[in-house]
């Protein structure tokens, strides 16, 4: 079956739901498996933690979803995808990490000790930043993702910006590649795996 539902700008109203769908689609990543190993505590602070970043994405970039949201594209937008402290301060993302007990916040700062660096290496100049793609486990395989993540790409084309993402699976390189996503960079960290990926502007057929 495939989806064919038009994405839509979240309303802001919806972003409860919306943290709720990502947290049931992030459950069993990797990242958050190792930042959270007890289920009960990743349940609770997925939720918390995405309604953060949907907070912080809803002023410095663009969220897509569909009418009866049942996925999430959570984007940064060129000029604004440093978390800078005014940025966090303004948007309460500076007090999720402080939220956490001790092991889960180092787990996660080490994490984004790793990360951060290479994206700013990766990609210095203007860029889409894919921060989160989730689809809700029961309606995934319709080509939700993919139609979420296409007004963003089609916008990057138009403009000549590239689009920058991490991923943790072997299953999402395969999908973001068939959309022009590029492996710049693997490496692990802390036994996680990580691939760092870079779309370059693409010229597109009228």
């Amino acid at each position: 079956m495939t989806h064919t539902a038009r994405p839509i700008r979240l309303p802001p109203h919806q972003k409860d739901r919306a943290a709720e769908v990502l947290a049931k689609a992030f459950c069993d990543d990797p990242i958050m498996t190792h930042v959270f190993p007890e289920r009960d505590e990743r349940d609770r602070s997925l939720r918390r933690m995405f309604r953060g970043s949907l907070s912080h994405a809803l002023v410095y970039g663009e969220v897509y979803t569909t009418p009866s949201i049942d996925g999430v594209a959570c984007w940064l937008s060129p000029g604004r995808t440093e978390f800078t402290f005014w940025r966090m301060l303004r948007t309460g993302m500076w007090m999720l990490p402080f939220r956490l007990r001790r092991g889960p916040r180092r787990r996660f700062f080490e994490i984004l000790a790793y990360m951060e660096p290479i994206h700013k290496r990766l990609a210095p100049g203007r860029h889409w930043y894919l921060w989160a793609l989730g689809v809700e486990p029961a309606s995934q395989g319709q080509g939700i993702g993919s139609r979420l993540i296409e007004p963003v790409l089609a916008r990057a084309d138009a403009e000549g910006v590239a689009c920058y993402l991490e991923t943790e699976t072997e299953q999402n390189v395969v999908f973001y590649q068939r959309r022009g996503f590029e492996v710049r960079e693997a490496g692990e960290v802390r036994g996680v795996r990580l691939w760092m990926m870079l779309r370059p502007a693409q010229s597109r057929r009228l």
